[in-house]
């Protein structure tokens, strides 16, 4: 059945915006999840080869009654529609042989949490491209809430925000760079306290080293947190900032120095960025995370490495004498604007898609990236993170930023499109100016 017959009545759309993962994506690009985003203008698109499949987690076990396909120009001549319970055993609930591209409806009748399309003929010399997966049935899966414990709520909040979709136009000299950086050292050490996750229980997590702020504990609040110091070369900068304590055997490891956390523009439309809400808070990446959960996080960008070796999913076995054990992790930077936290610490925030902003999380606020260095080379057989594996790898963050120094940042050099330091000055091109002084605060 083809066309573009309507899903029943009494069917819901239950893939978008839902976890995707596919066996191939095209040159680095068109990831899985543009197939879920309820957008015409974005893809997934697989590498030139048979075969290949997208797959869609519902997130519950779902009846599934009908099935949308919206191919792009590189479509599937053969390609099954299959049902999961668990992601492994697959059981086909539509066959199809004489694809013919365009937009696609197939009525069916199955079971499962996963739902996938598998192509094994393609219908060009290119790869698969669908615009769109859409997935109709019946779920147990009620709505998440968006009130009640653990959310904390913005005032005000920031509500009637489209994402954009526009492309800055092209500028002379070209905009390279939409960022500022943000160098704060350690400033607390070895403690087993974690404000977000575990507030008013001291010593309930895993020992985390602490950056920025230097009262942050298991107490703190943003109105504590603002009567702080901070160890940030900008006095502006009072948010907290913390990770996993390193062990090199059972010795701690502090990153030494000023680490780099850049604030960059996770959108194609940089000029869109806004700074980021007072109090806003929410965790990056995962204790639990496996490796593939690592290696495939949108946030993932280099992983580890050390000398010459790089995109590591896990700590490398050996760096080489005198060197240091890097890494590099980006935040989501799209957010609900009503939440300044959520139960799970997440799901107030959101990650570019194609970089645009969901319709979900349509503010655009700093995309905030970790690049942290640790002193430890050698045999690394003994190195880890009180978390666990490298893969563990995580880190909070709470903002305390001064707002007009914040925003004054963002305005510059990422609405302005410089690669600036923490001052907002980008050496080359000197002749825009500087956002601070020589004391980093407003001229």
């Amino acid at each position: 059945m083809a066309g573009n017959q309507s899903a029943h009545a009494a069917d819901t759309l239950l893939s978008q915006g839902r976890p995707a993962l596919a066996s191939s994506v095209e040159n680095g690009e068109s990831a899985a999840i543009a197939a879920v985003d309820g957008r015409n203008d974005t893809r997934w698109g697989s590498q030139w080869s048979d075969p290949q499949w997208l797959r869609v987690d519902l997130g519950a076990t779902a009846t599934i009654t009908q099935v949308v396909l919206q191919w792009e120009t590189a479509y599937a001549k053969a390609y099954q529609i299959q049902t999961s319970p668990d992601g492994n055993a697959w059981t086909t609930i539509k066959s199809v042989s004489n694809g013919a591209g365009g937009t696609e409806t197939h009525a069916v009748n199955g079971s499962g949490r996963y739902v996938r399309m598998y192509g094994t003929q393609r219908g060009t010399g290119y790869g698969y491209s669908l615009f769109e997966f859409k997935v109709y049935g019946t779920s147990t899966v009620t709505p998440p809430p968006t009130d009640g414990p653990g959310y904390v709520y913005a005032n005000p909040p920031v509500t009637g925000v489209v994402p954009s979709t526009e492309v800055p136009p092209v500028t002379n000299p070209p905009v390279t760079h939409r960022e500022f950086q943000a160098n704060c050292s350690v400033s607390r050490t070895n403690l087993n306290d974690d404000p977000i996750i575990f507030p008013n229980l001291p010593g309930a997590s895993h020992s985390h080293t602490f950056l920025g702020n230097r009262t942050t504990n298991a107490g703190s609040t943003l109105a504590s947190l603002q009567a702080g110091g901070t160890s940030c070369v900008t006095p502006g900068d009072k948010t907290g900032y913390w990770m996993p304590t390193l062990y090199n055997g059972d010795q701690a490891v502090q990153p030494d120095g000023p680490q780099v956390v850049y604030y960059k523009s996770g959108v194609i439309d940089y000029r869109s960025v806004r700074p980021f809400p007072p109090g806003l808070r929410y965790v990056v990446g995962s204790p639990t995370a496996t490796q593939d959960e690592f290696r495939n996080a949108p946030g993932a960008v280099e992983g580890f490495e050390c000398g010459n070796s790089a995109f590591n999913w896990d700590i490398p076995a050996n760096c080489p004498a005198g060197t240091q054990l890097n890494v590099r992790y980006q935040a989501p930077s799209c957010w609900n604007g009503l939440h300044l936290d959520s139960p799970d610490h997440k799901s107030h925030m959101a990650y570019p898609v194609n970089g645009v902003c969901p319709v979900s999380h349509p503010v655009a606020v700093p995309m905030i990236e970790f690049k942290m260095a640790w002193p430890v080379s050698g045999n690394m057989a003994g190195v880890r993170f009180s978390s666990g594996r490298g893969f563990s790898f995580h880190y909070d963050v709470y903002n305390v930023w001064e707002p007009p120094i914040l925003a004054a940042l963002v305005r510059h050099c990422i609405n302005g499109g410089l690669q600036c330091n923490p001052r907002g000055f980008d050496q080359y091109k000197p002749e825009r100016g500087a956002a601070l002084n020589e004391n980093y605060q407003l001229p």
